[in-house]
């Protein structure tokens, strides 16, 4: 059983355990499997961002004007981190249409599996914006890891790490090296293989999201 953590959320809710098992099946086609990465992506941000500061704002309704809350705009910065997180952007967006979008390219070292990173491309002004780091899946937490403490170097302070699928190795290990970042996952599998993939996983998310290997 994976140790209790203060910064760590696991989503259990039946619309999202029903898009996931459908996203799981070999069967399923790049295209329904880009969508449903997508609407678990929206569902996530909906209860990952229940913390979010709002501003009053005056509105005149047809009756009479009001105080009403507004979360300011372009307060929120998407970062994927190469290639698989591009798959989760769309889904933020159709919350925040006007969230830019930062890069963060990680690979894998196949025999050690530990992450390098070989690019890193960030808006402006990052570091005042709610920053959502996404990646489809949680493995070993090498990349997330990574990609945390660089975006932290760059001087961001408010961070979301958010996953589809997660571990507890990889879960464990993200929060224990950053107790500060707030980890949101969908679902949490078994393990990883001998090979660091997630069981019962499913598959590549990169592989399937794109039609490449």
């Amino acid at each position: 059983m994976m140790k209790q953590y203060d910064n760590v959320f696991i989503f259990d809710h039946p619309l999202i355990r029903h898009k996931v098992s459908i996203l799981r099946d070999k069967n399923t086609g790049m295209k329904e499997f880009r969508e449903l990465i997508e609407e678990i992506t929206t569902l996530m941000t909906y209860e990952s961002m229940r913390d979010v500061e709002t501003v009053p704002v005056t509105v005149q309704t047809p009756l009479e004007e009001t105080t009403q809350y507004r979360i300011p705009e372009q307060s929120v910065v998407i970062v994927p981190i190469l290639r698989a997180g591009l798959g989760m952007v769309n889904g933020i967006h159709t919350l925040f249409p006007t969230a830019k979008v930062g890069h963060i390219g990680m690979y894998r070292d196949e025999e050690t599996l530990e992450p390098h990173e070989y690019y890193c491309k960030l808006p402006d002004g990052i570091e005042d914006k709610t920053v959502f780091l996404v990646d489809p899946m949680l493995a070993t937490g090498g990349s997330a890891c990574d990609a945390l403490t660089a975006l932290k170097a760059r001087g961001c302070k408010k961070i979301k790490l958010m996953s589809i699928i997660g571990v507890p190795e990889g879960v464990e290990k993200v929060a224990r090296m950053h107790p500060d970042i707030p980890v949101y996952v969908s679902t949490l599998d078994r393990c990883l293989n001998e090979n660091g993939y997630i069981l019962p996983g499913l598959g590549d998310a990169g592989d399937r999201l794109f039609g490449t290997k």
